[in-house]
């Protein structure tokens, strides 16, 4: 056991969750924030348990030869974002191949899996097509930027590394809107104010670009001067939306949308297919590993022109429409009334007849469906990070499909659910893990199960 506010030199071993290192001292785990493979380090411990200790860096002794400068500015360093922005980015992706080896093997006891290595970005900056900024006033001034690690203290920001360029140029428009019009910034203790975040949607393809603007009420003042203002300084300024939150809660975005100019939609691609984008819809925030991502689901979902598939969370029909293009049917099941709207909307615009969705909770529309005689012999997951509900999965083995496709933004809860299909009779044969994220430490994965 170490002492608290002691000082000890520490060899960082591994990468953990949230990014922290996985330091060892004489064989004692001590957790460092910014400690990173084969750093060796003084570090202060800053707490104590019997098995572990957590400390913080107070110098690098010996870097590790995977250690590369940070390209965003330093007071963005607190920001949470980018974990392993410092970590050489091959590395990045070696450790997240590894991680998803150690999860699927510790918590799935799966291990004859082939797990592919990460599939990465050729240039993993400048990747984000949706940013959400908060705002707060600080000295009379208002703030635009993220939220320090673990807090709701804001970082300014002008930049962002991952977002896209033109958020720069937004954030800079936005600060001399509110300044130039006294626009009242929401305060979260006192729920009062008006201005509580900024929300951007940019279309990687077609560059059009939406900007929400989230109030703590209906009305924000000078719109029309501000759309003005936006469509001459911002190229491919198509919609600017007022969303409504009044609650007190940390969620970003409330239920009503209100159009203050355009028609509160964006286009953007993927592959040969086009979607429409809305304030509420859930499209994926990195449109080119997005179609890596979909195009290996597809490979592994193997289609012919006799075959059938559920889409579970099939969220606007991005994966759906995907597969109707190889599949006789597809099916979508989606929790979110407006995503559904948004799936129809997009099999209608790509012309797309032999596509059907279903709003419901999963685990009780997919049970219903199966009753009503509906079948399919190709089974596609997507589900949010706590994983499927264990009566959709008992379903999916009910239905006895040749094949399932489980994509995943959790390794944990993949590593769960595959145990789970693998004991009712579902092997799992790869996983091919994706780096929707880079410079941090999520990583989205893709499985191929077949019946046994």
């Amino acid at each position: 056991m170490l002492s608290k506010n002691k000082e000890y030199i520490v060899d960082i071993v591994d990468i953990g969750q949230g990014g922290v290192g996985i330091g060892k001292y004489e064989g004692f785990t001590v957790f460092v924030d910014g400690g990173l493979v084969q750093d060796k380090i003084k570090v202060k411990i800053t707490k104590s348990k019997k098995n572990y200790a957590v400390g913080d860096i107070v110098e690098i002794i010996e870097k590790s030869p995977f250690r590369v400068e940070r390209k965003c500015s330093e007071s963005l360093r607190q920001c949470g974002g980018c974990q392993i922005q410092e970590l050489d980015y091959q590395k990045q992706l070696d450790v997240k191949t590894n991680e998803v080896k150690q999860v699927i093997s510790r918590i799935g006891k799966l291990d004859d899996v082939v797990i592919h290595d990460t599939l990465g970005m050729e240039h993993p900056f400048r990747y984000r097509n949706k940013a959400q900024f908060p705002i707060q006033k600080k000295d009379n001034m208002p703030v635009i930027g993220f939220y320090k690690k673990k807090s709701h203290d804001l970082i300014s920001t002008d930049e962002c590394i991952i977002q896209h360029e033109v958020n720069d140029k937004i954030i800079k428009i936005i600060k001399t809107y509110i300044r130039a019009y006294n626009v009242s910034i929401y305060d979260e203790k006192t729920h009062k104010g008006l201005l509580r975040h900024l929300v951007t949607k940019v279309g990687f393809t077609t560059g059009e670009v939406m900007i929400v603007l989230v109030a703590n009420g209906k009305k924000l003042p000078y719109l029309k001067e501000l759309a003005s203002v936006l469509k001459e300084n911002i190229p491919g300024f198509k919609t600017l939306v007022v969303n409504v939150n009044t609650q007190k809660t940390n969620v970003i975005l409330g239920k009503e949308n209100i159009v203050a100019y355009g028609d509160g939609m964006i286009r953007d691609y993927i592959g040969e297919l086009v979607f429409e984008i809305s304030p509420l819809s859930f499209f994926q925030v990195n449109p080119l590993q997005t179609e890596v991502l979909y195009n290996k689901a597809l490979e592994y979902a193997n289609l012919g022109e006799n075959d059938t598939v559920f889409d579970i969370y099939c969220g606007i029909g991005t994966i759906s429409l995907f597969l109707a293009q190889k599949a006789k049917k597809v099916y979508g099941i989606e929790i979110v009334e407006d995503a559904i709207k948004d799936a129809k909307r997009n099999a209608k615009i790509n012309n797309m007849d032999n596509v059907e969705f279903y709003v419901g909770k999963a685990e009780e529309v997919v049970p219903k469906m199966y009753k009503e005689g509906k079948r399919a012999n190709v089974v596609v997951v997507d589900p949010p990070r706590k994983g499927c509900d264990e009566k959709v999965l008992d379903t999916i083995v009910s239905m006895e499909p040749d094949r399932v496709v489980y994509v995943s933004c959790n390794p944990s809860t993949l590593a769960r659910d595959l145990a789970y299909l693998n004991e009712r009779g579902y092997k799992c044969h790869e996983i091919q893990p994706v780096d929707m994220f880079p410079h941090s430490v999520h990583v989205e994965n893709v499985a191929w199960l077949s019946r046994v």
